[in-house]
């Protein structure tokens, strides 16, 4: 539908990558931009380069969430906040696990809860979650990333249900790998490092692209909902096929993870 027919959009982690990609494009198209992370200096720079208005806060934070949706009417949901931790199960904290559920899944879902019930009132409004294709292939370790954005992939399909018979639509963005900060993060390295390590001689969808997927979903006439968008690299393959060979107490592992 025409972006006009929206006033205002909440971007979730849109103080750098996806998050602040798609914010600075909603902004472009005239939508009232409200941009919540925890770096207020970022979130402070974005304002300046588009305009978007700023808000300091963990997205974990529920009760501050509640106080902000409460105070408009959000016509563009954008859940794009995430986290991970590396390692499987086998290595990872009470911390690791509680941290990836309350930002990438219990956040989303209460945002989507505060939100969802104003946009079936007005007949209108658009719900887009940024998932991974972490929620539909396996590959190793992260056991809880792969869990939370599985999660999401579930609650995209089910918002539709429950916004049944409204005009709002629910999108669920699926990216592969993407240039961001978001592997520095995960390693705790240095960005020019990790861009060594997974960037350079490769062919990487850049965070534009994903702005460019959801401005595409958005701008859909109001009587079309793009469900979900897969978006990886060309050369980037999801799955694969191991096999463990044991000769004794040595285990011996085959294939690509």
């Amino acid at each position: 539908m025409p972006f006009s027919d929206y006033k205002t959009a909440l971007v979730t982690g849109a103080s750098g990558g996806m998050g602040w990609a798609i914010a600075e494009r909603l902004a472009s198209k005239g939508l009232k931009v409200h941009g919540l992370a925890r770096s207020i200096a970022k979130l402070k720079a974005l304002e300046v380069l588009a305009g978007v208005v700023p808000h300091e806060i963990d997205v974990t934070d529920t009760e501050a969430l509640a106080d902000l949706v409460g105070e408009l009417e959000i016509d563009v949901l954008v859940n794009n906040a995430g986290v991970s931790r590396p390692g499987s199960l086998l290595q990872s904290e009470a911390f690791d696990i509680d941290e990836q559920i309350d930002v990438n899944f219990r956040a989303s879902l209460h945002l989507a809860r505060l939100t969802l019930p104003g946009m079936m009132a007005r007949d209108s409004g658009h719900i887009v979650n940024i998932t991974s294709m972490a929620g539909q292939y396996e590959f190793g370790g992260h056991i809880a990333y792969h869990a939370t954005k599985a999660a999401m992939h579930t609650v995209s399909r089910q918002l539709r249900v429950d916004a049944f018979g409204r005009r709002v639509r629910v999108t669920e963005i699926s990216p592969g790998r993407v240039e961001t900060d978001i592997f520095a993060n995960v390693e705790k390295i240095d960005p020019a490092e990790a861009k060594r390590k997974y960037f350079e001689g490769f062919e990487m969808p850049q965070v534009s692209d994903i702005a460019d997927a959801v401005e595409y979903a958005i701008g859909a006439p109001q009587y079309v909902n793009i469900g979900m968008i897969e978006l990886l690299p060309t050369l980037q393959v999801p799955g694969g096929l191991r096999t463990a060979k044991r000769i004794g107490d040595e285990v011996i592992l085959t294939g690509a993870k």
